[in-house]
């Protein structure tokens, strides 16, 4: 599909930023490119769409030269996703998603149709997302749209330069989740530039490991983690991620959590816990910072009070765990306590995720199988 063949790009002042690079990324897979900072990842990655011109070698894509085509036609073909988003503010949500299309000469109902589709397929609902403007959407909102955009006009390449990288740690695993399932459900050729050895080995089909600008070994995430090729790329993975290990609350918990804010009415609860199918809710600040949880029980034994809110239903008594702590830690939790679930909270007590008994079952029924 893409194919480099000895490509290097020298800047003027001499600095290489890829060296004699050949590569090859197969249709339809997630190719991610990682390595240290510098290490020529983004250069690579920004080559196959000419937004960096190679200073020799050759890339073709399906066997045609692209240094033969037209720059801005080339773009148009290929879909782009970067980490500040570029959603134009002054554009609806719609109109952000159709711009390509319509440059491209689609008509109407054509743009208007695929729009739907595409914020369907990540669950924004369009008949109330599509008129929005970005500044309305949240941070993990907006990137979706960043995504899907770039699927707007069909192209079958996709780039993606870090783009989960400036979010919460919550919405940026809801994301790398939600772009394993569409690249299940689309199958496109998707070159994907990450810093993060977590984020590679999570959603790529094969991972290229680069430094210095030159490709050091390329393989699919399980045989890296196997047999990694030399000392780089073993610290470069972790020793922690090459041998087994007793799992901490970071093996064990679930990062999507049924969330509210303090001040959220009563209906709204219930209406919250009905849709998530739960019996509590975690409480949190606009910062993040886990403030308490709330049961159906308190809800409903206060329900016909239209006065109160969360805030005065609020429990903040409430063990919590951090990621870096033993599976024995939550084990002595779960047996002294009924409770069903415990949050995860980092050292500014920002939640992160939560634990279940089942979550704990299944993480150690995982590990004892050399899952984990």
């Amino acid at each position: 599909m893409i194919r480099f063949e000895h490509v290097s790009k020298e800047y003027k002042d001499g600095t290489v930023a890829v060296k004699d690079l050949n590569l090859e990324v197969r249709r339809g897979e997630l190719l991610t490119l990682i390595g240290p900072s510098g290490c020529g990842k983004t250069t690579t990655m920004r080559m196959i769409n000419r937004l960096i011109e190679p200073t020799s070698g050759t890339i073709t894509i399906d066997g045609e030269d692209i240094s033969e085509a037209d720059p801005v036609e080339l773009r148009r073909n290929i879909g782009y996703v970067i980490q500040q988003i570029g959603l134009f503010p002054h554009m609806t949500i719609g109109q952000n998603i159709a711009l390509v299309p319509k440059l491209k000469k689609w008509k109407p109902d054509q743009y208007e149709k695929r729009v739907d589709e595409l914020l369907d397929l990540v669950g924004l609902d369009p008949s109330v997302f599509k008129k929005r403007y970005p500044g309305e959407l949240s941070g993990g909102q907006q990137q979706r749209v960043g995504v899907i955009r770039a699927l707007a006009a069909e192209p079958d390449i996709i780039l993606m330069d870090e783009p989960f990288s400036a979010l919460d740690p919550i919405s940026r695993e809801q994301l790398q989740d939600d772009i394993v399932h569409l690249q299940e459900k689309i199958q496109k050729t998707i070159v994907f530039v990450t810093h993060d050895m977590n984020e590679a080995t999570k959603i790529a089909s094969r991972i290229a490991i680069m430094n210095e600008g030159e490709l050091i070994q390329m393989d699919t995430p399980d045989k890296l983690l196997r047999h990694p090729a030399n000392e780089f790329v073993r610290n470069f993975i972790g020793e922690d991620r090459l041998s087994p290990s007793t799992p901490t609350v970071i093996d064990l918990m679930h990062t999507s959590v049924a969330t509210s804010s303090p001040r959220r009415g009563l209906a709204e609860a219930l209406r919250l816990m009905k849709a998530k199918k739960v019996d509590s809710l975690l409480v949190t600040d606009q910062q993040n910072h886990l403030l308490g949880v709330v049961t159906l029980e308190k809800v409903a034994e206060h329900y016909r009070d239209e006065e109160k809110t969360i805030a005065h239903l609020l429990d903040r008594d409430i063990k919590t765990l951090q990621p870096s702590d033993s599976v024995s830690t939550v084990a002595e939790i779960f047996h002294e306590s009924q409770i069903r679930a415990v949050p995860v909270v980092d050292e500014e007590h920002k939640l992160i995720g939560i634990v279940t008994r089942a979550s704990m079952m299944r993480g150690l029924a995982n590990w004892n199988n050399g899952v984990l």
